[in-house]
């Protein structure tokens, strides 16, 4: 009925009620015409119409433009709100001379057109909204403002915010808002619009701020890229529905009929409490405002006023309801019509049930090292001139002694001092500057590339000397200066290359699948289950990463897989990744070794310097664990010296060529991977010429990994310059490499745990306490369960922490896990073949994964060991040059147990538990190859267009025909979505994650952490400081506190596992955090 009354040409719109005689409530639409024949309105009109005593009248847009106020339809109740066009004046001046309820109030649409007075009405409401402040500028004068611009900064009206920070125009109806981000993060902006089409926002590399016109400059909160709108009707309503945010890649999800894809979240009782008060504050029933997650914390970011939501059957049934209830109780009175307000039953909750498999996912812990590299250079010069003492005080040096330089600002000025020194060198040959020229220059080149600083591809490290820098060798015995001195050591290269951008993407991609429903499609995107999740909050989802450029780049890069994100890095890096760089978390000192890597360093070389063939004694001394991988190496070099003379040899042939290739005009214009020259190539190769060698003929075992690095890159990207000998030099390196780079970090059993600890304690601590908080309590972010039809199993929450870290902390880890003691190999038939596996493993490469997975049964007992179980998961990562023959075979992901053999291979199945896509078990006969490269393919996103497939694995989860029963996806149907990316064509593939157990409880897990973390008081010490400023750069306290209280002392800082374990707690977990203790606040521990 109401639907063709809408297409009536009347100027009054008017629906009948069934009860004509009685005196109607009269409902005045005042709006423009595409608001009030919107679909949502249309939808709660009808709703309304079904109350017996309210007539509904729409005013005509050609009345409300062009008609005086007088002959405007009469009402009782007026619904009127302002929008792009319409004449709020007009409609102010018909409420005066009608004087009829109004449901928004008219006045206070002028303020909430001006930011600047919905961030003052905020304020004094005490509503927490985003650090702020105003720039007013005289459109006529817009260069006098209170504004200094620098770098990585502004200051407006004495208030400085760093980048990111954000740039919004003080006229609401600008939707141009500005994010500026940091050069440490790449720089540039992020510019954000009305959406159109598919697009809210476009990166920009404009890193200066707007000169023209008035602004809010406020702090840039993290919401893991993710916004809440809320829509309140009444103070005592209100819908919560998060979506992607618009700053994140700018690209809109929508649905198959083109809708934005939004999903409804539940409002913490804080949240419901701020609803009102803006609800009240601004006089709008019906409102609608943006709410930020950040930290713990909900801050107020946009009050939008008049606003339905969109596609939701059960709002429109609240709103017509909330509203028509509200009119008649207003008004009922007033007009004698009888009328009361009907008593309903509460809404029964809905509590979700496991059907299907009974084991469900709680927890996903994974540790990655990067992707695909340069190789990394490195240049050390002792230096004394007053200017770098200057420079190592006034960043605060001297309170540690050491001190690290990576900020533009920082990197320019010792590019200046460089500059100032190299200028009085060649003015005055015999002025007292002891800095060599050679190395000056050096500096000074490095520090000139690329013709700009980004913070991400180069640092300058300053260590301060007591008695100067001890003699290398003999010959600079004359040379060595007594006194203080500095030790510069200057960093660059080893930025993620565009390949190593596909790996962490793809692999980010793949590992939607781990997660339930990980078959589906979402939006048109594979892994449909984690994509809900986390748009829906019950994915909780933290990234942490080193403070190395290419450690933060690959998780950027996968997070853009496993979220769908497009765009560029810089955005997702600053939303999505949290910097770990806290004392040791994800972060090593390379340059400070501990006694027991210094002696297993001298023991090594001493090894590696003999001049003869490895003897019995010497496998014995060198791999006294037997580990095949070690021995194989050893037998290919036969005798140390004899092969480093041949990589010496084969070095300087190779740069020889080079040479040879720069004289001939024909390369002259030569372009090599990543923009590299022939040039840069040639000094790569050099400083190795000139390093590995020594002034005493004897060789330095420490560049072996760095000339395997630089082999292993040129022969992957750089092989069309078709060098000659380079597989041999690759051959006799990698098997040099193989021996070095694990036993740089223990020689023995005993040394790797020792080192291990010394990397990694602070890491295991945090999994630790992550397995530990892996629980559900009332403060977690839920999916409203009564607007949650046609999502999957809506009450899970799954918690995931991903941890991008370099070589040094995943090789730490897995021997913390091999030798820590966590099982004993000649009792666990499938712990020893884990650990064969792993001792074949030849080289931890590039996105290497060591993944724990905890998962509850509900069916067993709470207090049961058996009601909590760990996985633990392996990929030794990106498939090597030459890996076909050497490929150690594993035993496939999620193999049965021993004890449940006989039963169905259903133990902890990553099957969505709402069974609406039941997954497939592999076929043993069949297993995933993802060793192999794929076809192409049709994308179906670019119609006829062919790209290249960039997927490095057709799955990954590995399943062995050894006999696997894997519950993993079928990946073979597992379509992507593809995008051309430079050096596609040259991405190597990534081995598949490898079982290495998969029936641990969690109490073996918790005990074994316990006993390694506290096995070592200086250990204990380094990881309470990590992990200490760890969660106190979770800036703000947490309103999301449990019921019960964490502690006693919000000030006590322990580090001690819950008084009870885990796995003796109650079925709700509510017990398990109120025994854990924050080392600054109670209130922000749970969220870490």
């Amino acid at each position: 009925m109401i639907g063709n009354n809408l297409c009536c040409p009347l100027h009054v719109f008017t629906v009948h009620t069934c009860i004509p005689s009685e005196r109607q409530i009269v409902v005045g639409i005042c709006a423009m015409t595409k608001k009030s024949k919107s679909k949502p309105m249309t939808q709660i009109l009808e709703r309304l119409c079904k109350f017996d005593y309210i007539d509904m009248v729409i005013f005509p847009e050609e009345v409300i433009l062009e008609e005086p106020v007088e002959k405007w339809p009469l009402c009782d109740c007026l619904i009127s709100f302002h929008s792009k066009g319409f004449p709020l004046d007009k409609a102010v001046e018909y409420a005066k001379l009608r004087n009829p309820l109004l449901i928004n109030d008219l006045n206070m649409q002028y303020f909430i057109q001006d930011r600047r007075e919905v961030y003052r009405i905020l304020q004094e409401e005490g509503i927490d909204l985003p650090r702020y402040a105003v720039l007013n500028r005289d459109p006529d004068n817009p260069e006098e403002c209170n504004l200094v611009e620098g770098e990585d900064q502004v200051e407006v009206n004495g208030e400085v915010f760093h980048k990111p920070f954000v740039e919004k125009p003080v006229c609401a109806e600008d939707h141009n808002v500005y994010i500026y981000y940091p050069t440490s993060a790449g720089g540039g902006s992020q510019r954000l619009f009305r959406k159109i089409g598919s697009r809210s926002s476009v990166y920009s590399p404009e890193s200066s701020v707007r000169k023209t016109g008035s602004y809010i400059y406020e702090e840039f909160m993290p919401t893991d890229g993710t916004d809440v709108k809320v829509y309140t009707v009444g103070p005592d309503y209100a819908h919560a529905e998060a979506r992607k945010s618009p700053a994140l890649d700018g690209k809109v999800e929508r649905d198959s009929e083109g809708k934005e894809i939004r999903y409804p979240v539940m409002l913490t009782a804080m949240e419901k409490l701020v609803a009102r008060k803006v609800c009240l504050a601004f006089k709008q029933t019906v409102c609608g405002f943006d709410l930020l997650r950040a930290n713990g914390h909900s801050f107020v970011c946009d009050v939008n006023g008049f606003s339905f939501v969109k596609n939701s059957m059960k709002y429109y049934d609240d709103c017509a309801k909330v509203l028509g209830n509200m009119v008649m109780r207003e008004l009922a009175p007033q007009l004698h019509i009888p009328w009361s307000i009907p008593m309903e039953a509460e809404d029964i909750p809905i509590v979700p049930t496991t059907s299907g498999t009974m084991m469900e996912l709680r927890c996903v812990i994974a540790i990655i090292r990067h992707g695909d590299r340069t190789p990394k250079q490195k240049m050390k010069m002792e230096v004394r001139h007053p200017l770098f003492f200057e420079l190592f005080e006034k960043y605060g040096g001297y309170k540690t002694g050491k001190l690290k330089l990576k900020k533009p600002k920082q990197l320019q000025e010792v590019l200046d001092i460089a500059r100032l020194l190299l200028v009085e060198l060649g003015q005055h040959t015999d002025c007292e500057i002891e800095e060599k020229k050679s190395k000056l220059e050096q500096l000074k080149t490095v520090l000139e590339m690329y013709g700009h600083f980004s913070g991400i591809n180069r640092k300058v490290q300053l260590t301060y000397l007591r008695n100067g820098k001890p003699k290398a060798s003999s010959e600079e015995e004359d040379s060595k200066k007594d006194g203080p001195s500095l030790l510069l050591v200057l960093k660059w290269g080893g930025e993620l290359t565009p390949a190593g951008r596909v790996q962490a993407e793809e692999l980010g991609r793949a590992f939607r699948c781990m997660y339930p429903g990980g078959q589906g499609d979402y939006a048109g995107f594979p892994g449909c289950g984690l994509l809900r999740l986390h748009s829906t909050y019950r994915h909780d989802l933290k990234i942490y990463a080193s403070d190395e450029g290419r450690v933060q780049m690959t998780a950027a890069a996968f997070a853009k897989g496993l979220l769908a994100l497009e765009g560029e890095l810089t955005p997702i890096l600053v939303q999505m990744v949290k910097s770990a760089n806290m004392n040791g978390l994800l972060d090593s000192d390379s340059d400070s070794l501990t006694d027991c890597q210094q002696k297993v360093k001298a023991r090594l070389h001493e090894i590696m310097q003999k001049d003869q063939d490895f003897t019995e004694e010497d496998y014995q001394k060198l791999a006294p664990t037997g580990s095949p991988s070690l021995v194989n190496s050893m037998k290919v070099i036969e005798n140390p010296v004899k092969t480093c003379d041949k990589v010496y040899a084969l070095i300087q042939s190779l740069t020889s060529q080079i040479r040879k290739r720069l004289e001939d005009p024909k390369s002259a214009d030569l372009q090599l991977y990543h923009s590299e020259t022939l040039e840069l190539m040639l000094q790569r190769w050099s400083k190795l010429e000139r390093d590995f060698r020594m002034k005493n003929g004897r060789y330095d075992i420490s560049k072996i990994p760095d000339i395997y690095d630089c082999i292993k890159y040129d022969l992957q990207h750089n092989a069309s310059l078709d060098l000659e000998d380079t597989r041999e030099l690759f051959r006799l390196s990698r098997a040099l490499a193989d021996i070095v780079i694990p036993q740089e970090y223990g020689i023995n059993r005993a040394e790797k745990l020792d080192i291990a600890q010394a990397y990694c304690v602070p890491l295991m601590k945090k999994i630790q306490l992550d397995l530990q908080r892996t629980h559900e309590d009332e403060a977690v972010n839920k999916l409203h369960p009564l607007y949650s039809r046609g999502v999957m199993s809506p009450g899970r929450h799954v918690r995931t922490r991903l941890y991008f870290t370099s070589e040094s902390h995943v090789h730490s880890l897995l021997s913390i896990f091999r030798y820590g003691g966590l099982l004993n190999e000649e009792k666990d038939q499938q712990w020893k073949q884990a650990m064969d596996y792993l001792s074949a493993v030849t080289e931890l490469n590039y996105m290497t994964q060591i993944v724990i997975m905890l998962y509850e049964d509900n069916n067993k007992d709470p207090s049961s060991e058996e009601r909590f179980h760990v996985e633990l998961h392996f990929s030794p990562g990106v498939k090597g040059c030459e890996d076909e023959e050497t490929i150690p075979l594993g035993f496939g992901f999620r193999p049965a147990s021993s004890e449940n053999e006989d039963k169905k291979p259903n133990q902890g199945s990553l099957e969505d538990l709402s069974q609406d896509e039941p997954d497939q078990a592999l076929q043993i006969s069949d297993p995933i190859n993802i060793q192999r490269r794929s076809p192409m393919i049709r994308n179906r996103k670019t119609g006829s267009m062919e790209v290249p497939d960039c997927s490095l694995c057709s799955g990954l989860f590995s399943a062995s025909a050894l006999g696997v029963s894997c519950s993993a996806p079928n990946l073979r149907d597992y379509v992507r979505t593809h995008h051309r990316f430079e050096g596609c064509s040259m991405v190597p593939s990534i081995y598949p994650l490898e079982t290495l157990h998969n029936s641990l409880s969690l109490k073996q897990v918790d005990e074994f952490l316990n006993s390694v973390c506290e096995s070592n008081s200086e250990v204990q010490a380094k990881t309470m400081k990590a992990l200490s400023g760890l969660f106190a750069s979770q800036s703000q306290i947490s309103l999301y506190s449990p019921q019960q209280p964490l502690s006693s002392s919000g000030s006590e800082a322990s580090l001690r596992p819950p008084s009870q374990p885990l796995w003796r707690k109650c079925n709700d977990f509510r017990g398990i955090i109120s025994v854990l203790t924050c080392f600054h606040c109670t209130k922000c521990f749970s969220r870490g």
